[in-house]
């Protein structure tokens, strides 16, 4: 069923707004990738920096050492039989 004052369209029941994709979207849509491809590799770079300013600021430590207690156990022998 068709309304007053529309024009069938080829695609009976889908609604189109005419989005075609202009120059002026694909030079927007660049300049926004750009911004975030150049935002992103500066943030990685500053969050490294960081990591690496705390790991060079923090006291080396050293892990903890189980103290080794060495008995003296007799050797095991096996049993031969002749």
């Amino acid at each position: 069923m068709q309304e007053r004052g529309t024009r069938p369209t080829e695609h009976e029941g889908v609604d189109t707004v005419g989005t075609t994709l202009t120059p002026e979207f694909w030079r927007q849509f660049t300049v926004l990738l750009v911004i975030a491809t150049v935002a992103t590799a500066v943030l990685s770079g500053v969050l490294d920096a960081l990591v690496l300013r705390m790991r060079a600021h923090r006291a080396p430590q050293r892990p903890p050492v189980a103290q080794v207690v060495r008995t003296h156990r007799p050797a095991r022998r096996t049993p031969v039989h002749h």
